[in-house]
């Protein structure tokens, strides 16, 4: 596996469980970028999405399994759509996300 830097854009979601009254809706925008340090194993970014509470524990709204073999093949990946799973491995929405690998 390649090592560098990745850069991930965590655009939007769309389609998830709405569990709060005064939250975000089942369609967040996020646009944010994270920044991680690839090494020798990293083959694949979980991704487990949270609806943020106040007063209560987070509520798990799923989580989408990215394999990163395109992003180190290419070096770029446009913003991208990927299907968000819940415990039971069914769909309940989708996220979009953009990647940059540089390469060490």
């Amino acid at each position: 596996m390649p090592r560098g830097t990745l850069h991930v854009n965590l655009i939007c979601a769309k389609g998830l469980s709405n569990n709060d009254f005064l939250s975000a809706g089942s369609n967040p925008k996020w646009n944010e970028v994270f920044l991680f340090t690839v090494s020798d194993d990293v083959c694949e970014i979980d991704m487990k999405l949270m609806d943020e509470d106040s007063f209560t524990q987070d509520d798990f709204l799923g989580r989408a399994i990215i394999p990163f073999h395109s992003v180190f093949y290419e070096g770029i990946i446009p913003t991208a759509v990927y299907s968000v799973v819940n415990d039971n491995k069914e769909y309940c929405g989708e996220i979009h996300v953009a990647f940059t690998f540089t390469p060490e």
